[in-house]
């Protein structure tokens, strides 16, 4: 997984010009920022964009690639991060001249597994490989569980269970998923799609007509009787995973928290009805606003609405058609579901 964030975070590196065409908005430094910062183990590319600039989604417009070194994308322990001015503008390099290793008979090799994440990806490791939004219709068709091997009614990882359903091939993986919330707007009444939850997956061991036999090989909690099988997704987690403001006006609000509770605190997995269809990309920061109370005017005796309060930050992480699923960066106030997104 890294692998592929990594390779793509290089991608949009050295597609800067375009982003940098279509932001609008200045890249701010920080008040007291550094000239330099060396680069620690824990450290995220979060940390470090926010340690030079009070807008962190702004990264890409003052990264410059130092063509000398080697895989000048990616950042390392140990790296330098320097900030310094190219005809009079900030630009952020680095510089791994200082960088001092053990001597032994073979090369130092830095590979891509060593570089540091963008965001802490075990916050949000499940959600990037096994949480999927589906269609309603799609859960309700698909292939179910009928009865475990021996008609035991749960299953675990190791046990064999049979479905109902047709599956496509021998050997073929399938998830597990039993259905969750279905997420609907606040505001359209719109169905935006429902939150399929991950079970488990498994192999098929045999084709036996409408009934095929599965070989359970990871659960995350009991397989029950009518859990429903979708097949692996082939495609992977279109993620760059750096800070980027989205390329047009965004509104939205927070649809949930996972875990169902309604206060949201950082490093929270969000879900916002804004996805592919508006536009929204992986890496795209949102500033999360308070809803204004509405409140009496003892002079005038009306009604008057508060204005929203910034409340905080997220960044999508993974979207779909009409959702998208953000981790929250920032929580300066007490964040709740139905508080607004916008543009940072």
């Amino acid at each position: 997984m890294k692998k592929i964030l990594l390779s793509i975070f290089a991608i949009v590196l050295t597609s800067l010009p375009t982003i940098a065409f279509v932001n609008a908005e200045e890249p701010i430094l920080q008040d007291n920022v550094p000239d330099t910062h060396t680069v620690v183990k824990g450290d995220t590319l979060w940390d470090i964009s926010g340690r030079f600039l009070k807008n962190p989604w702004m990264w890409p417009e003052i990264w410059h690639v130092n063509a000398q070194i080697e895989n000048p994308h990616l950042i390392y322990p140990g790296d330098v991060i320097r900030l310094v001015y190219l005809s009079g503008q900030p630009r952020l390099t680095v510089d791994r001249s200082g960088r001092v290793f053990k001597l032994s008979p073979k090369a130092r090799i830095l590979t891509a597994e060593e570089a540091i994440d963008t965001i802490p990806l075990d916050k949000i490791n499940s959600f990037l490989s096994r949480s999927r939004i589906v269609g309603e219709e799609e859960l309700k068709t698909a292939p179910y569980v009928v009865a475990g091997k021996d008609e035991n009614l749960i299953a675990g990882a190791g046990d064999e269970i049979y479905i109902r359903g047709d599956l496509k091939e021998k050997f073929a993986v399938y998830g597990i998923y039993r259905p969750g919330e279905m997420f609907i707007d606040p505001e359209t009444r719109e169905k935006l799609g429902m939150q399929a939850l991950d079970i488990g997956s498994g192999e098929v061991s045999a084709l036996n007509g409408e009934i095929s036999t599965l070989e359970v090989s990871r659960t995350t909690e009991e397989i029950r009787i009518g859990d429903r099988l979708l097949e692996q997704e082939e495609r992977s987690i279109d993620s760059t995973f750096f800070p980027s403001a989205p390329v047009g006006p965004v509104e939205g609000v927070i649809l949930a928290v996972e875990g169902g509770v309604r206060l949201v605190g950082k490093m929270d997995v969000v879900v916002i009805n804004r996805g592919e269809r508006e536009g929204i990309q992986a890496g795209n920061v949102m500033a999360v606003y308070k809803r204004g109370n509405r409140i009496r005017d003892r002079i005038s005796q009306q009604n008057v609405t508060l204005p929203d309060e910034r409340a905080g930050l997220v960044m999508v992480f993974r979207v779909f058609e009409k959702l998208s699923f953000a981790l929250v960066l920032e929580a300066e106030k007490g964040i709740k579901v139905n508080d607004k997104v916008k543009n940072p």
